[in-house]
């Protein structure tokens, strides 16, 4: 059976590497087109192009998969079945019609909750005690297809969207083991979704990044951690972006708190020390451990405290 398989970041690399190491005969590799990367914006292959390279395995990164001549080049490998994990483009109905045993997404949510390209960041960044992945048949709706299985993994308070990633690709791809030999036989059994119960899981803006000091610690913190490591939150300081990597959970933070916590105006820098930074917030206070003024490195909160250019009184907006 010839196997396509279809992802971009570290998340589906643990699906591809499964799919090799249990024997399954990948045909070749479709990934985004390699992106610059860094302050000298060096061209970098996808995490999963590079997986595919070290298989020997070829791949194909069409910028536009929908485009006819990109779909005819993905035929040529005569696919039974498609496997996608983390694409990032829409299937075309031609090529969800091309193999006779269906495509077939990892998708890191429990569906129908999250659809769409954040769910991830979205479910930590909204408080979610509990989320998983759900393998799926695809359709031609975005994550609307029958599921095919599903499984639940813990968020803790100590989880990032970066840990959730690794926790949830390797239940993906643990998943996907699990139901290939259905799959390949043509003997899965798959469920349809309830739409009433859908959300939409939309892809991150410049917006979800800014912190609102008028929230709650807690939802200050869940955004905070929704958003590393990749974008991070931020909050301006003199007219500068200041941003936020790291908070001390409210829930369990043992520093001591202002006495002007929840009073003073939300955004207002209550105390620094070997703690961090103490902000006021809608309900409270939240210390924030790791942050980066602008043009600097990424620092403990308490080292940036010793500087002395930021001064309690001060207004973050």
């Amino acid at each position: 059976m010839n196997i396509v398989f279809m992802g971009t970041p570290e998340f589906a690399v643990p699906s591809l590497d499964m799919l090799i190491a249990e024997g399954y005969n990948v045909v070749g590799v479709v990934t985004q087109p390699d992106k610059p990367q860094g302050r000298k914006k060096v061209l970098t292959p996808t995490p999963v192009k590079a997986a595919a390279e070290r298989h020997g395995l070829p791949v194909f990164q069409p910028v536009k998969l929908r485009a006819p001549e990109a779909v005819a080049r993905l035929a040529e490998w005569k696919p039974d079945l498609i496997v996608t994990a983390a694409f990032g483009q829409i299937l075309p109905k031609a090529v969800l019609d091309m193999p006779v045993r269906g495509c077939v997404n990892v998708h890191g949510s429990l569906l129908p909750k999250y659809r769409g390209g954040a769910p991830i960041q979205r479910s930590i960044i909204n408080g979610e005690p509990v989320t998983g992945v759900t393998l799926m048949f695809m359709a031609e709706g975005l994550d609307t297809g029958d599921m095919i299985s599903r499984v639940e993994v813990a968020i803790t308070d100590e989880d990032t969207s970066g840990s959730m990633f690794v926790k949830l690709s390797e239940a993906g791809a643990k998943l996907l083991q699990e139901e290939m030999p259905r799959l390949v036989a043509g003997e899965t059994k798959a469920v349809p979704q309830d739409d009433a119960d859908a959300s939409y899981a939309r892809n991150l803006t410049r917006d979800d990044e800014k912190l609102d000091w008028n929230r709650t610690s807690r939802e200050l913190f869940n955004q905070i951690r929704g958003l590393v490591p990749f974008s991070g939150a931020f909050t301006m300081w003199d007219e500068q972006v200041f941003k936020v990597w790291a908070a001390a959970n409210p829930d369990q933070a043992d520093m001591l708190t202002s006495p002007d916590a929840g009073q003073a105006k939300p955004g207002t820098v209550l105390q620094m020390g070997k703690n961090g930074i103490e902000v006021s917030t809608g309900d409270g206070s939240l210390w924030l451990t790791e942050v980066q003024p602008a043009g600097k490195k990424v620092m403990q909160a308490a080292d940036f405290a010793r500087g002395g250019t930021l001064k309690p009184g001060t207004v973050l907006k």
